[in-house]
């Protein structure tokens, strides 16, 4: 196993959209650095934190990257952001 370590950011929203929002921002900002893995992004209510709504869609697409899409989009995987 390797020495891995995950860090947890909370910030305050005011509903689980609301959160996925910007869980998803944050996350797209923190594009630039290699190390981040926006698609393991989930959300969950501050006092039921064993709960996780994930953020964006959990499949990988070839060459290894992640579908930048929210999570249960319909359609196709895309590396491109739908509006």
């Amino acid at each position: 196993m390797t020495q891995r370590y995950v860090v947890h950011l909370p910030v305050a929203a005011a509903d689980l959209p609301a959160a996925q929002r910007l869980a998803r921002v944050i996350s797209r900002w923190l594009l630039v650095l290699p190390q981040t893995d926006p698609g393991e992004v989930t959300v969950s209510e501050e006092d039921n934190q064993h709960v996780r709504h994930r953020v964006f869609c959990d499949l990988r697409m070839p060459g290894g990257r992640r579908c930048l899409l929210r999570a249960d989009h319909d359609g196709a995987c895309s590396r491109r952001l739908s509006r």
